[in-house]
């Protein structure tokens, strides 16, 4: 496999996706820093989880290095960087998984419950980046992984904070794949569903962690990170994996229509039929060419 000997980092890696996706980097050759705080879904404590997944991979003959440090500070950040490169020498994957959830209707939600899930999933995978970014720029080579979600993607009931952060990794994608292009630092997003603790304790949810029903283990999202991690990874999409059923997300727009510099309300109006028209819509964007 092209990630034999690569040195990967994977955020939130103690159980679930992430403890699935280090597994199998390391089953293929990678050398692992597996994070994780050990906390638990909503952010809050502290544990060992990482260090479990260490010794499993360990056990099966592969080398991984734990850091318990959380993605949402800075100096955690650059720790869970800083380990890798004092461990293997440097950084060439870096799998963004590491979330929490703080669920609640827009309504009922406090400033509190928005922040830091925006802090976790949004800053969080961007101070990883960024930290990582010039280490894979600098020689030429690197894949990051977002871990996105459809809760932002297509939008969820009572997950507005979850959804703005999965959609901002998107529109972080974006961008990052055009600025690492040149240097072979490739982009990605996953948006994965499994059978988690995270799913687990959405409310009315019957799933149950320890025990996933095999349908919807985490294990089958894990080759789509294998994939997007490897040196045939494609760059600025959007995979969604669940079940072992995998399939591409991606932004479209329609040709719409041009009232020149004379555009008003009143030349609106009459033409949104065709503004609002999908049917013929194409990937990518109207502006983009325009101005292109």
């Amino acid at each position: 496999m092209s990630v034999d000997g690569r040195v990967a980092i994977v955020t939130g890696a103690g159980g679930g996706l992430g403890r699935c996706h280090a597994l199998l980097l390391a089953e293929h050759g990678a050398r692992v820093v597996v994070n994780d705080l050990g906390g638990n879904v909503d952010g809050s404590g502290q544990g060992d989880m990482a260090d479990r997944v260490v010794e499993e991979i360990r056990d099966n003959g592969g080398e991984a290095v734990a850091n318990k440090a959380s993605v949402a500070t800075r100096d955690g950040a650059k720790s869970i960087v800083e380990d890798a490169v004092n461990a293997f020498g440097t950084v060439d994957i870096v799998v963004n998984n590491a979330g929490i959830l703080r669920d609640k209707s827009f309504k009922k939600m406090t400033l509190d419950e928005w922040d830091i899930v925006i802090n976790v999933h949004l800053n969080g995978t961007a101070y990883v980046t960024w930290h990582a970014w010039p280490i894979m720029y600098d020689k030429n080579y690197g894949r990051v992984i977002f871990t996105s979600s459809v809760s932002g993607i297509f939008g969820s009931f009572g997950q507005s904070n979850y959804g703005a952060a999965k959609m901002g990794m998107v529109g972080l994608m974006n961008n990052l794949a055009r600025e690492g292009a040149s240097h072979n630092v490739r982009t990605n997003c996953l948006s994965p569903g499994a059978a988690t603790r995270m799913t687990a304790s959405v409310p009315g949810s019957t799933i149950d962690p320890d025990n996933p029903n095999p349908a919807n283990h985490p294990g089958l999202v894990s080759p789509a990170v294998l994939y997007l991690a490897g040196e045939d990874a494609p760059n600025g999409r959007i995979i969604q994996a669940m079940g072992g059923r995998f399939s591409s997300n991606m932004v479209y727009t329609n040709a719409g229509v041009d009232l020149g510099v004379d555009a008003s309300f009143e030349t609106l109006e009459p033409e949104m039929e065709k503004v609002l028209d999908m049917s013929e819509a194409q990937a990518g964007s109207s502006f983009q060419s325009a101005n292109a």
